[in-house]
């Protein structure tokens, strides 16, 4: 039976304020905070809750055969829980329907993937912890920072213990084979690729409400019978897009929400149904490996790294970041970690590109790609100095090299320790539970 597996991801922009080359060593917070109060309360009134209260409908009227995934950045988590709970407490009722699937990814939403593995495992294991916290399921599918995938990273990621992992399904990658199968990590062939349907994607998250479109309207049943349209042995389509997709690309008066929620009773009529990831990929085996030795994405007609890292001073200004990575890994100072995930933040990069897609650069605060590296640099030149203090520049590396293995060390040591502990507790439940019963057949 054909399926789909419908992902949004929800992640939130920690906006930084002017800052100024003369407040380097005075001044050592970075946010707007006005500004970042006031965007999650817009995209949370006019998207989440409306999109999520929607989905939760969704499962109920479809007698709980409606599926889909969701992946929340740390983040987005920490904004959502200070300034807009009314949407993680949305997030626990579709959780409670148990036809949700939450997904781990980076808890920055940064691209320490491509620069540092320590950073990123750090990072992925941190967020999947406070998804487990929250909603009491610790992920087994990955999803990187818009996508992001190559070879190295699905090892990676294999290594963590994921299942699976989302992608983009670049044309260029493919070449002749379609997005509608699965594959897998050629370095990890336990890792199983969803990859994304770009076009069907667009089509909600960017075409819908476009009057010139060629399809405009589009309605539940046209969109479900290109599905059903496919080859009959192309049995997964994925459809991903950002839920910010449901309420501010797309306004609540287009009619989205009302597209979306006739989609599950359009597709049963085709015989067609919804699946998480961990489903698909539990389910279904991988018809061969996808070889990709430089790292693609999903966002730009080219699926590659370059809204990121395309020009000089994004690489410049990432460099410096990561420079100093070992470091604040060392540093228990809450400040400067929380610092660091919001300085590692994917947008301060974006913020920075000169590429010409033809369309508006969203750049916040900032009048230019040389503005918004300025700024960012003069806060990381701050954020910097604070780090140093704590671990001078001069400590030498087999010095720091000793403190990151002892501190490794001491990890895994603790790690054990807690499986040991889950091993007899689960040992003497196990003890108590049989004498309970012994006692009865006495």
């Amino acid at each position: 039976m054909r399926t789909i597996c419908l992902y949004f991801e929800i992640h939130q922009i920690i906006h930084l304020k002017r800052y100024r080359f003369f407040d380097i060593g005075k001044d050592h917070y970075y946010y707007d905070d006005f500004v970042n109060e006031s965007s999650i309360n817009e995209v949370a009134e006019r998207s989440y809750i409306p999109a999520l209260n929607t989905l939760i409908e969704m499962v109920r009227n479809s007698d709980n055969t409606f599926k889909v995934a969701l992946s929340v950045s740390g983040v987005a988590l920490e904004q959502l829980e200070i300034h807009a709970p009314a949407v993680i407490d949305l997030l626990h009722q579709l959780n409670d329907t148990g036809c949700c699937e939450f997904l781990a990814e980076p808890y920055s939403h940064g691209l320490s993937s491509l620069i540092n593995e320590e950073c990123f495992k750090e990072e992925v294991l941190r967020q999947s912890q406070k998804i487990k916290q929250l909603f009491g399921k610790a992920p087994k599918v990955f999803r990187n920072s818009s996508l992001i995938y190559s070879d190295d990273i699905g090892a990676v990621v294999a290594s963590m213990g994921f299942k699976g992992m989302l992608t983009e399904g670049a044309k260029y990658i493919l070449g002749w084979k379609s997005p509608h199968y699965m594959y897998h990590c050629n370095q990890a062939p336990s890792l199983k690729l969803l990859l994304r349907d770009f076009k069907l994607s667009d089509d909600i998250s960017l075409r819908f409400s476009n009057s010139e479109w060629s399809e405009y309207p589009l309605f539940a049943d046209k969109y479900i019978n290109w599905i059903d349209a496919l080859p009959q042995d192309e049995q997964i389509v994925n459809v991903f897009m950002e839920l910010s997709a449901l309420g501010m690309s797309q306004p609540l008066s287009s009619n989205i929400l009302e597209f979306l929620k006739a989609l599950p009773g359009c597709a049963k009529a085709k015989g067609i149904n919804f699946s998480t990831p961990t489903e698909i990929v539990s389910k279904l085996k991988s018809v061969s490996q996808l070889d990709v030795p430089y790292p693609i994405s999903w966002v730009d007609e080219e699926r590659d790294i370059s809204p990121w890292l395309g020009n000089v001073l994004q690489r410049e200004a990432f460099n410096k970041l990561y420079s100093i990575a070992e470091r604040v890994y060392l540093c228990n100072d809450r400040r400067i970690k929380q610092d660091w995930d919001y300085l590692q933040a994917s947008n301060n990069f974006r913020f920075m590109t000169t590429k010409n897609t033809g369309l508006p650069v969203y750049r916040g605060i900032y009048d230019s790609a040389y503005d918004a590296f300025t700024n960012y640099m003069n806060i990381l030149g701050d954020f910097i100095t604070r780090v140093n203090a704590l671990y001078p520049e001069d400590m030498d590396n087999e010095e720091l090299n000793s403190l990151l293995t002892t501190i490794r060390n001491q990890g895994e040591e603790l790690s054990e320790l807690h499986k040991e502990l889950d091993r007899l507790r689960s040992k003497k439940a196990a003890g108590k539970k049989k004498g309970a019963n012994t006692e009865i057949i006495e």
